[in-house]
């Protein structure tokens, strides 16, 4: 089956819901791990990574949480197909440059992904929509907890589960949250909360991981030790400084909307308007403006509109998705034009964000006295 028919349309997955999904967009706990006897990924020749791919998937696929599930070599999907699985936060941007000797089993509800020879022999994830962290972290531990009777790990009774990378060293757990702030970005407050989480020993990353841009007013929050913390101290930890960031959000939003509700309406006024009509728009662009008009949604300035809509454009208008849609290799500005196309259709039936009337101003004002 070829990985687009697997995968769900992007209208059903931005249909997905979860606890505090206005802020939390999803949770992510991925675990690392590596076969005992076996030559790490980095310095096994490629005889070696075959052979161990072709027995940790085999081992995957013989799990009951990955029935039906989809697997491929890395190097039989194309590159399209790749990008488009880190558009989707499936796959890591390192996985999708690997080739011969790598590969993937996705399970079919796309919860649960496992990477075969990216850094580590196995670094599989548990994803699932709006702010469940205690949950993700139970369902890969089942996971992992099945696939170690099947597998033999490298494992140290003083250091714990043996990685690649000395700061996976431990429980190889990273536990992430993925969260839209554009109250806090537009109350010009996020560089603190940055520094604070920072303090906390926690790593703030963009829209797809380390090193990458927050487009869209999306940051990435994860933990960045392993060694010395249990799995349940770590995600207990993040769990609280998400519900922190969650409570920022909101006053920011609730006072923006107090002390400078004119700026708020602009921005997303300016959003819908340039959405709307353009006829040509950056992916970037449109991630920022797309994360304007979400926050207009979620302050019901779109009556009758699904906060759905934008989440789905959010996907559709990328890159590797917006080619994947018209099936021909489009150059990128003729990706930006059929973008604008699209995203002017999408919005064609969404009126104009509509102002609640105590905080608009009166077209005429009386002369003064």
């Amino acid at each position: 089956m070829h990985l687009l028919e697997f995968l769900r349309p992007p209208q059903e997955a931005a249909k997905q819901s979860g606890p505090q999904d206005k802020i939390v967009l999803s949770s992510r706990v991925r675990l690392a791990r590596n076969l005992s006897g076996s030559p790490f990924p980095g310095w096994a020749k490629k005889p070696e990574r075959i052979r161990a791919c072709e027995a940790i998937r085999t081992a995957v696929q013989e799990l009951p949480e990955m029935q039906g599930a989809f697997a491929e070599s890395m190097d039989a999907l194309s590159g399209l197909d790749k990008q488009i699985l880190v558009e989707r936060h499936l796959v890591s941007r390192e996985h999708a440059a690997k080739g011969t000797g790598s590969g993937l089993v996705l399970s079919k509800d796309e919860s649960l992904c496992v990477m075969i020879n990216e850094e580590d022999h196995l670094r599989m994830q548990s994803l699932k929509p709006g702010l469940q962290l205690h949950e993700a972290w139970q369902t890969i531990d089942t996971l992992d907890t099945r696939l170690e009777n099947r597998l033999t790990y490298a494992f140290s009774p003083e250091l714990g589960y043996l990685t690649a990378c000395p700061t996976n060293v431990g429980t190889g757990m990273r536990v992430s949250a993925m969260l839209h702030l554009p109250g806090l970005v537009l109350a010009e407050q996020i560089n603190q909360v940055v520094q604070a989480v920072n303090k906390l020993g926690l790593a703030v990353r963009g829209l797809y991981g380390e090193g990458t841009e927050a487009l869209g007013n999306i940051f990435q929050i994860s933990n960045q030790m392993t060694l010395g913390e249990t799995e349940t101290v770590i995600v207990e930890r993040l769990s609280k400084v998400v519900a922190q960031i969650i409570e920022h959000e909101e006053n920011a939003r609730g006072t923006l909307l107090e002390k400078k509700p004119k700026v708020v309406f602009n921005h997303i006024g300016r959003a819908y308007g340039i959405l709307a009509n353009a006829h040509s728009i950056s992916s970037k662009e449109a991630m920022n403006l797309l994360s304007l008009l979400r926050i207009g949604l979620d302050l019901g300035l779109f009556p009758g509109t699904a906060r759905s809509l934008v989440d789905e454009l959010t996907i559709l208008t990328q890159p590797a998705h917006l080619q994947a849609r018209y099936s021909e290799k489009l150059s990128a500005e003729e990706r930006d034009i059929r973008r604008a196309d699209m995203m002017r259709e999408a919005l064609r039936t969404v009126n104009r964000p509509v102002i609640p009337p105590d905080t608009a101003e009166p077209l005429d004002k009386p002369p003064p006295a």
